[in-house]
């Protein structure tokens, strides 16, 4: 079965903007997206986003700019029993992390940047997709989850 990925509504929040392939500017809020199971989804709907304990920026909570390549992940889990949580981030202070093995790829935060962003294209994320880590879950507020649907 095919699964489409879409939103209800496009319309950002006033002061809000939409991430494309350049980076986040600091101190701005972005609509982003952070896909995951069903089941977690709706957990962290009813207790808000935690830190991820490590990953490939270090602790923090990982996020996409664009819907359809966070439908992508987990990439474990069947299509159908995955949730994308779409929200508002303000990004502080940003730091582009864009090579493997770059001197502040886990230390970002010690050195006062608020979010690490990783731009497509530059080796460290699969298939060429950009990625944002975001150290506080506090800057970051729920809009809704989006669920596959059926083709």
């Amino acid at each position: 079965m095919y699964y489409q990925w879409a939103e209800d509504d496009f319309d950002v929040p006033p002061g809000v903007g939409r991430l494309g392939l350049s980076a986040p500017i600091d101190d701005r809020k972005y609509v982003m997206y952070h896909g995951t199971t069903k089941g977690n989804a709706e957990a962290i709907r009813k207790s808000g986003f935690h830190q991820s304990a490590d990953g490939m920026l270090g602790p923090g909570v990982y996020l996409r700019g664009d819907l359809q390549k966070a439908s992508l992940h987990p990439t474990e889990i069947p299509e159908s029993d995955r949730a994308v949580i779409k929200v508002v981030v303000n990004v502080g202070k940003v730091i582009a992390i864009n090579h493997q093995n770059h001197p502040r790829q886990k230390t970002w935060h010690d050195l006062g940047y608020d979010t690490a962003w990783v731009p497509p294209n530059g080796g460290m994320v699969m298939i060429g997709l950009e990625e944002d880590c975001v150290w506080d879950p506090n800057q970051i507020q729920i809009i809704n989850i989006i669920n596959p649907t059926p083709v």
